[in-house]
């Protein structure tokens, strides 16, 4: 990763955009070393090569449904008032052996067989249990009897109401999939079907990218953890659970580090001991223009090659304003020996988890391996359902809290603009998007919506 150094006047008086501060973190943050994982560590990882499935799906013929496998012409015409008799000649069960270990159906002959086993030689289609007797003798059945309760059901006569065509209720072999077919490609994210697609193939292993691990470090004197006593002029500290939560639904698997008072040299330390864990870093807090934020304390001065800090010489992080309301002053660069990527993001609540939204989720889906498409949340074009038109600050990329209706085409603003507005962040499943350059959106302008559930 290319490191920062400590940013000039220029760069600290420079306003970005947030395309450029995106860019700059997208084209310095590359996707973790592939290594070889047990399936279920895989979950949740990007494949790095292609699986061609090695044997087919199934891979033999088989049965879909527990009956009978008969051959067609014994059962044509067969009803009710005058069934087709056959001879029951033994059982196929799943798992049963190959050909030379199941019984041949000849004609006027029947084998009983369960879900999922091999069609018998010289058996040409299956006839559910409900269409039989279940060699009982009288009318139709709903089941077949436990073998281990009435072996003889493997024996005697079955009665056919119903006739089948050929390679009826069968599953035929590469029906799912055939012998030297892609299963996977490149670049797939492995959820619980994909799992079982390479378990049925036989695959142990599967090479990929392992999902990103994610430290979120708050600041702040006054935050509290849940749970505890509040005391005058302290508040809870949500944004790391936020956050931690955030990163993991983004893929990541997140560590939440306990909030740090606003001491830079704490804050340092605490950051250089997360390094041995962390392939990203997240701060919340510290990032503004006040006597406390700690986080430009400790992290600006990292720049210098010379210094000898415990956070890695060459290492740095820059500080930035961005024309984007909420979240203005942001952080982004390298700490430690390894580079590892940190961003900084406000301290204010929807701050915080807007700027997780357009920047850390993107970085940390671009460590995944994500393609470049996939690492950003989807946007649609809404109708916006508002009483009132809404202002927007000029020059400013404003993100607002929404809740989108998909089948109605429209989102509706939820909550005011502040950017502490916990409880509206708790309804809203997007952000509604108004430009630098716009600054009223009136009732039933389109407008560009970001959808975050």
């Amino acid at each position: 990763m290319s490191s920062a150094t400590t940013p000039s006047a220029t760069t600290q008086h420079q306003l970005w955009s947030v395309d450029e501060h995106l860019d700059d973190i997208l084209t310095t943050v590359h996707p973790l070393d592939p290594i070889e994982l047990q399936l279920l560590d895989a979950q949740g990882c990007v494949l790095v090569e292609d699986v061609t499935v090695p044997v087919s799906l199934p891979p033999f013929d088989n049965s879909s449904m527990d009956g009978y496998a008969i051959r067609v012409a014994d059962v044509a015409g067969a009803s009710e008032e005058f069934p087709a008799v056959l001879t029951v000649i033994g059982d196929v069960a799943a798992g049963a052996a190959g050909p030379d270990g199941q019984p041949t159906v000849g004609p006027g002959q029947a084998a009983r067989i369960m879900t999922g086993a091999p069609l018998p030689p010289g058996a040409e289609a299956v006839v559910p249990v409900e269409w039989t007797d279940g060699g009982l003798g009288a009318g139709p059945v709903a089941s077949m009897t436990a073998h281990s309760a009435a072996p003889e059901g493997a024996s005697g006569e079955v009665r056919v109401h119903r006739p089948a065509p050929a390679r009826a209720h069968v599953r035929a072999q590469g029906s799912d999939v055939r012998a030297g077919d892609k299963a996977l490609a490149a670049g797939t994210l492995l959820g619980p079907p994909q799992i079982a697609l390479l378990a049925a193939i036989g695959r142990g292993t599967v090479r990929v990218r392992p999902r990103p691990r994610v430290v979120v470090v708050s600041t702040g004197s006054e935050l509290v953890q849940p749970g505890e006593q509040l005391a005058d002029g302290e508040i809870y500290d949500s944004n790391s659970f936020a956050l931690t939560a955030a990163a993991r639904d983004a893929g990541a698997i997140a560590y939440r580090v306990g909030a740090v008072a606003d001491d830079a040299e704490t804050l340092r330390s605490t950051i250089e001991d997360q390094l041995i864990r962390a392939d990203l870093i997240v701060t919340t807090g510290g990032v503004s223009v006040g006597a406390y934020d700690v986080v430009k304390e400790a992290l600006t001065s990292i720049g210098d090659p010379d210094e000898e800090n415990g956070l890695g010489a060459g290492s740095g992080v820059e500080f930035r304003k961005l024309a984007m309301q909420p979240g203005k002053p942001q952080g982004f660069g390298s700490v430690g020996p390894d580079h590892t990527p940190l961003l900084a993001l406000p301290g204010n609540p929807v701050s915080s988890y807007v700027s997780f939204e357009l920047f850390v989720r993107p970085a940390v889906r671009t460590l995944m391996g994500l393609p470049a498409e996939s690492v950003q949340r989807p946007r649609v074009r809404a109708e916006l359902a508002t009483d009132k038109a809404l202002t927007s600050p000029s020059g400013r990329r404003q993100f607002l809290r929404g809740v989108y209706d998909a089948e109605a085409g429209r989102v509706a603003p939820v909550g005011g603009a502040g950017s502490h507005l916990v409880a509206a962040l708790a309804q809203a499943d997007a952000l509604i998007v108004v430009p630098e350059d716009v600054t009223s959106v009136e009732p039933g302008t389109e407008v560009e919506v970001v959808v975050l559930g």
